[in-house]
């Protein structure tokens, strides 16, 4: 029996990587890690952790981490979530100290991805095309200029998913999230369309070679997730995913977003680390927890086989839990 602590089982990435777990081939007891206990991931673990109240630099916060390693003999740790990946990262030498591997992104790319501007310049300087971008522009009319008619899309620099990106028509639009935005935003053009957005999930070896990609043609949904995927074969993206991955050498589960325009593939962001659609992956034969089992556990190379082809929704599910006092 293999012990894996997954955190962020609040949310539908922890959640999916649990449903993974369950689908591998491996006998696994799930620890499960939380700020809230408000949700379905408690009850699909084996054994639920809250998380103290207490923000990641607090002292208190090392000591739960401690604690959880001491008793419950921990095999392996997937981070479900992107702040727990920062502070795994910052704190490796806790768990290297008890001799627990954790499946963790090469650490270039994970700070890197953190940044959308930084990441756009490091695509043009490797000859990649870039989306069309300006980094806060004084005016609406000075980003008319540069990026062309509206509607634009104003993105944070920094934060994952679609978290603070707005679509902006026009000036208004413009002076408000000017001024709503903390911390520093670009403008994007908006390149493709809805119909031509891909997200693709990719097992990267750290040295630039991964395993064959899986390519969804998605459709997202109101809160950025992705709510229909079908899996495709794409010539220019898997081009493209194997250039960036010889590029950025990811290590483990990485998952890359494009949108097409014409015959160009345009990068939208790098997530290192396992995606919300990691449970449609899957679906499909392509387990990336059972993956990082094979390769941070066990120091295998993992293998991606009997690959099914085909196309997945997601919809909304009633998860009940009675009080035991009811009659």
């Amino acid at each position: 029996m293999i012990t894996v602590l997954v955190t962020g089982i609040g949310a539908i990435i922890g959640q999916g990587i649990i449903k993974s777990l369950r689908c591998s081939r491996y006998p696994v007891r799930i620890v499960g890690v939380d700020r809230s206990d408000r949700s379905p991931g408690p009850y699909l673990c084996d054994v639920f952790l809250r998380k103290p109240f207490c923000n990641e630099s607090n002292p208190d916060y090392l000591s739960f981490w401690k604690s959880i390693l001491e008793t419950e003999k921990i095999d392996l740790i997937i981070p479900g979530l992107g702040v727990d990946i920062i502070f795994l990262l910052q704190n490796r030498q806790l768990f290297e100290k008890f001799t627990v591997p954790i499946v963790l992104n090469n650490p270039d790319l994970i700070t890197l991805s953190l940044d959308k501007w930084l990441l756009g310049e490091k695509l043009q300087q490797n000859g990649f095309s870039r989306i069309p971008s300006a980094i806060m522009p004084s005016s609406w009319k000075c980003a008319i200029k540069l990026l062309g008619s509206p509607p634009l899309l104003l993105k944070p620099c920094q934060g994952e998913g679609s978290r603070g990106i707005v679509r902006l028509y026009d000036e208004t639009d413009f002076l408000y999230w000017q001024k709503k935005t903390v911390g520093r935003w670009m403008l994007q053009k908006i390149v493709g369309s809805d119909e031509d957005e891909y997200t693709v999930g990719v097992f990267g070896l750290g040295d630039g070679k991964s395993l064959d990609p899986i390519i969804f043609r998605r459709k997202l949904s109101g809160a950025g997730n992705t709510l229909e995927a079908e899996v495709i074969h794409d010539e220019l993206i898997e081009k493209n995913t194997f250039l960036l991955t010889k590029l950025f050498q990811p290590l483990g589960a990485t998952n890359y977003q494009f949108r097409k325009e014409g015959e160009i593939a345009y990068l939208l962001e790098i997530n290192p680390r396992f995606s919300s659609s990691n449970s449609l992956r899957t679906a499909f034969g392509y387990n990336e927890a059972e993956m990082s089992i094979d390769y941070f556990l066990f120091g295998k190379q993992p293998i991606a086989t009997n690959l099914r082809q085909g196309i997945a929704w997601r919809f909304s599910e009633d998860f009940v839990i009675y009080d035991r006092n009811s009659v």
